[in-house]
């Protein structure tokens, strides 16, 4: 068996021999070949696991950041949709509104037809309105569009309304004279002129404001009569107002009673002047029993004392 032989000699002492036969220099030189392998792999591995770290922690921070701008558009959706409800939810007051003004308007259509000697064939409020004209395109919203129309149609229909019942009223004042038509008496049975018409210290805020109307202090219960002949086109309770009239004369005069303690009226009633329409009482924003009084013409208040006697 062959040998072989390793020297080593340093610069200084005793030369150092050592003899290793062929099989032992075949087994370290595979034990060396193995240990620089495997540190090869080991250091492979060690770098191909840093850069797994770094492309995992990189995923995390993407996947993070998605989930902040998932959950910032989600915040945006939600706003949106929260916003879409919510003009949703306005459309339908309004249609709500709209078709309560409708059926109060064809309420007192008829009662006036009913009151007057107009034909019921001539305006007859139970009948559609007649439309027509070439379709128009229209760039709308489609999650608006279903709302949108209703509330045109309903629009239109009390159009319409308005139309019969100007054309109604103007038949029914054809025959009264408009200083019949204009206030001019005194709207309840006794009292006294507690506040003017104009600017005055309002009694609840103590602030300058404008009132529109004028205030009779008399005693609760005492009669509220008509200024002059009229329809009654409002019979309620309204804010501040209280329970409230409301007359149409024609010739664009109306007037307004209110604080009311009663109602002897409903809409759509004709009533003359001097005739008693409720009771004064304390309703609504008052500090005590008093009728507050508007006269108005074409929808703007004027001032009662020109209309009222003794004033």
């Amino acid at each position: 068996m062959s040998h072989f032989s390793i020297m080593l000699v340093p610069d200084s002492g005793q030369t150092k021999t050592f003899r290793l036969s062929r099989n032992k220099l075949r087994f370290f030189a595979s034990a060396t070949f193995v240990f620089f392998t495997l540190g090869i792999l080991g250091a492979y591995n060690l770098y191909t696991s840093y850069e797994l770290q770094k492309t995992l922690d990189l995923s995390l921070a993407t996947m993070k950041n998605e989930r902040l701008e998932f959950a910032h558009q989600k915040l945006n959706f939600q706003a949106k949709l929260d916003a879409e409800t919510e003009k949703m939810n306005v459309y339908a007051r309004s249609v709500g509104k709209m078709q309560a003004r409708l059926a109060r308007l064809d309420s007192l259509g008829k009662r006036l037809i009913q009151s007057s000697s107009i034909s019921p064939t001539e305006f007859n409020f139970d009948v559609q309105p007649a439309f027509g004209g070439p379709r128009a395109s229209a760039e709308l919203d489609s999650f608006d569009i279903d709302l949108f129309g209703q509330m045109q149609q309903v629009e239109s229909q009390i159009d319409a309304l308005d139309t019969k019942l100007i054309a109604v009223n103007y038949l029914l004042q054809d025959g009264i004279e408009e200083k019949n038509a204009r206030p001019h008496t005194w709207p309840s049975e006794g009292g006294w002129l507690s506040s003017h018409y104009g600017i005055r210290t309002d009694p609840f805020t103590a602030k300058k404001a404008m009132h529109r109307g004028i205030d009779i202090a008399n005693r609760f219960g005492a009669p509220v009569l008509a200024g002059s002949r009229g329809v009654v086109i409002f019979a309620g309770k309204v804010k501040d107002y209280g329970y409230l009239v409301e007359l149409e004369h024609g010739y664009g005069y109306r007037t307004r009673y209110g604080h009311m303690s009663a109602l002897n009226v409903a809409v759509g009633d004709i009533v003359n002047a001097n005739q008693m329409i409720g009771r004064v009482g304390s309703s609504g924003r008052s500090t005590g029993p008093h009728l507050h009084y508007e006269v108005r013409r074409n929808n703007h208040t004027l001032d009662p004392d020109k209309f009222i006697p003794n004033s």
